[in-house]
């Protein structure tokens, strides 16, 4: 009995060591983490923090416009998310005469709070671990040997079945979503509820959310307020619903109680959100093609057209607004793609990656199981096989997809259009041209500053010439070495002079007399067929490539899972936009040999960065005047200072951007915004040493709402912890 007591305390202390790593699922806390968790320093029971059939923290958790995350804090569905998530709402309401980018804005009462068209969250209603239900369906299935067990519409057929047998009743904004995990080795379905009507209520200046910009983005130490305030209205019966003046803040059944007492080092924290996706469960072959493929065009190909972005954005203020997010987008993986790969490379990760997979294949050879070694070598082939079509299909998106606004002509209704020409039918024509002419205005309207689009478009140009041989470029290219000698700023000319979509003018003529041969040799549309077909054609490559790949992954998959378990270590699946917790502990850093970074940051950092003639570290006059007057209200730390910023080695991926950190008490203590550097190769291999997820210190923010912004209102609102 003795050696069992010694050998539980034993194996809680090896897991209390490495439980920072992990983005493990709500339904398998109580079984998987909760002993860990409290040793850690979890002072709520494990059922406030998840509970299947009772209210928990789990309900105060949204997933934002499906990309980030954000948490409930007040009784009225206001929502505290990041800066940088809000991005794109705070520029579609920005204009130069209210430029909220730069001025931030905050509304006084709820009259001011404005609605945000396309914004949504969702709340995840109940999850359930459906796994022998779903085995049952794929073994009855017309074909048991496929790839339904990955098919998200086969598995949306089955979640409806499902929801059927259990009477779930799903309405019109109810969303049933049942995903594989662990390579299709099991199976989780979520019932969630919609809220489309999301309201801007409270966003500081970019030289405080945005502070440092791409200087400091993935970087520590910060000083970044990467924070704002939206709020959630429903009907007047507190149900789901569209946008209607009629609908009223929602009211809700759960929200999260907000502590500014400050951290230390050393203190538990766990995070709740919705990460986007990692690949822990990639071979070392399939490291190097993601190096080589994803964030070697990452890196390449968006900064170039950054560069020309930025030039153009410094020079008019219009054009800043109308780029902004578009560019911070672009530059955040950009950034990413370029650290990934120095740390993998810096960490060893190629050769740990090496010796795992020796381990289970070792493992294969010991007990005659041919199954891991077969599994490999067919994963490492069809790698082989698909790394050239990758690298090419990485080439157009980014520079031709991502990158030209001008491309996202509207095709489908041009097909239409041409179909109705070519048959000579009047009443279709007449109709594919009522919808091209609304289509059309608002693709003018979506692309307002032709010159920039011309300067990007023969810069990115370029870049995809530099990176793709003569011989394998996209059709179009035969165009331009044929009638233009290979000039490819001649080409780009050319599309803005004579395009149908070149500009207004000339898209005004053809509305008047529509022309089939016009249609069938303009420059743009003809540009537009060839990169879907070059699309096409480095799909089809890939796709016959990737035939045997989920087969041979949900072998490996299974034999990671087999190995960790059998080793006694608790397992979690990749991450996949699903809501997830992690935990860990306050903690500083060492990046290199004599280099020690603290686990916080205060409002001194901010003044020591101030650069008046750099846009990314423009501190406002006011937040000076308080620094000044150390006007900090009751959010200082106790030495005085005012804290901005804090890291905690949690798991945490793109898609927790905006995830409520909590102290052991469940109690909000800051808002996850970032990762530090040294830890980008996080969604390949976690390095606790290294890995930290930065923070904005709910004190921060308290304080930017109070006394910077005035919007005390908002304060009072809140539930805060004596």
């Amino acid at each position: 009995m003795r050696k069992g007591i010694i050998f539980a305390l034993l194996t809680i202390a090896s897991l209390a060591a490495r439980a920072d790593e992990g983005m493990w699922m709500l339904t398998d806390l109580r079984e998987q983490n909760a002993a860990v968790m409290r040793e850690m320093g979890l002072e709520i029971p494990i059922e406030d923090v998840y509970s299947a059939n009772g209210i928990s923290l789990k309900d105060a958790v949204v997933h934002f416009r499906g990309g980030c995350t954000a948490e409930i804090i007040s009784s009225e569905g206001l929502l505290l998310t990041n800066h940088h998530c809000g991005y794109g709402a705070i520029q579609k309401h920005s204009s130069v005469e209210h430029d909220y980018l730069t001025d931030g804005f905050w509304a006084m009462n709820r009259n001011e709070e404005l609605p945000c068209e396309g914004l949504f969250v969702t709340f995840i209603d109940s999850v359930f671990d459906v796994t022998p239900y779903v085995q049952e369906q794929l073994a009855i299935d017309e074909d048991p040997n496929g790839t339904n067990y990955l098919s998200p519409s086969y598995l949306e057929k089955v979640a409806k079945r499902l929801a059927d047998e259990k009477g779930i009743e799903v309405g019109p904004f109810t969303q049933l979503e049942l995903k594989p995990f662990y390579g299709g080795n099991r199976y989780y379905m979520f019932v969630k509820t919609v809220y489309n009507d999301v309201r801007m209520v409270g966003a500081p200046p970019s030289s405080i959310g945005k502070f440092g910009a791409d200087t400091d983005n993935w970087m520590w130490p910060r000083q970044t307020g990467d924070f704002a305030l939206f709020r959630i209205y429903g009907d007047k019966d507190g149900k789901a619903a569209n946008y209607s003046d009629e609908n009223v803040p929602l009211q809700v059944k759960k929200h999260i109680k907000i502590n500014p007492n400050g951290i230390q080092e050393g203190d538990f924290a766990f995070v709740m959100g919705f990460p986007g996706r990692n690949w822990r469960y990639m071979i070392s072959d399939e490291v190097e093609e993601r190096m080589q493929t994803v964030n070697f065009m990452r890196h390449n190909v968006r900064g170039a057209r950054q560069e020309v972005l930025m030039e153009e954005m410094l020079a008019d203020p219009a054009v800043r607004i109308h780029y902004a997010s578009k560019y911070a987008s672009s530059a955040n993986y950009w950034k990413n793609a370029i650290g990934m790969n120095e740390g993998l490379v810096k960490l060893n990760v190629l050769d740990t990656k090496r010796a795992q997979q020796e381990q289970l294949l070792a493992k294969g050879r010991e007990t005659g199981d041919g199954a891991y070694q077969e599994a490999f070598d067919q994963i490492r082939s069809i790698v082989a096989q698909r790394r050239q079509p990758m690298y090419h299909q990485q080439a157009i998106s980014e520079a031709l997809v991502t990158a030209l606004d001008f491309m996202k002509i509207p095709m489908s209704t041009i097909k239409e259009l041409e179909a109705a020409l070519k048959s000579k039918n009047k009443e279709n024509i007449d109709a594919a041209l009522a919808k091209l002419q609304i289509e059309g205005e608002n693709y003018f309207d979506n692309v307002p500053f032709p010159e920039v689009e011309k300067k990007v478009g023969k810069e990115m140009l370029k870049t995809y010439m530099e990176y793709i041989p003569q011989n394998e470029r996209i059709t179009i290219f035969d165009v331009i070495d044929s009638r233009f000698k290979g000039n490819s700023d001649a080409f780009i000319e050319s599309c803005f002079s004579n395009s149908i979509f070149g500009n207004r003018k000339n898209f005004d003529k053809f509305m008047k007399r529509p022309s089939l041969n016009q249609l069938e040799k303009d420059w743009i549309v003809l540009f537009r067929h060839s990169i879907i077909d070059g699309l096409a054609q480095t799909a089809i490559a890939m796709q016959e490539a990737n035939m045997n790949y989920n087969a041979a992954h949900k072998v490996w998959v299974k034999g990671m899972m087999d190995m960790k378990l059998e080793n006694g270590q608790p397992i979690y699946p990749d991450a996949n936009s699903t809501m997830r917790l992690t935990y860990g502990q306050v903690l500083p850093y060492k990046p290199a040999d004599g280099v020690t970074y603290n686990y916080y940051t205060t409002l001194d950092g901010v003044m020591q960065k101030e650069d008046p003639d750099n846009w990314e570290f423009v501190v406002p006059a006011k937040l000076k005047e308080l620094y000044n007057n150390k006007d900090f209200g009751n959010y200082a730390m106790e030495n005085g200072q005012m804290p901005v910023c804090f890291i905690i080695n949690t798991d945490n991926t793109g898609g927790n951007s905006g995830s409520p950190v909590f102290n052991g008490k469940g109690e909000l203590i800051g808002t996850g915004f970032d990762r530090n550097y040294e830890g980008l190769t996080g969604d390949i291999a976690f390095r606790p040493s290294s890995q930290r997820a930065a923070c904005v210190d709910i004190r921060y923010t308290l304080f930017i709402i109070d006394k910077f912004a005035g919007a005390s209102h908002l304060i009072e609102e809140m539930d805060i912890v004596e």
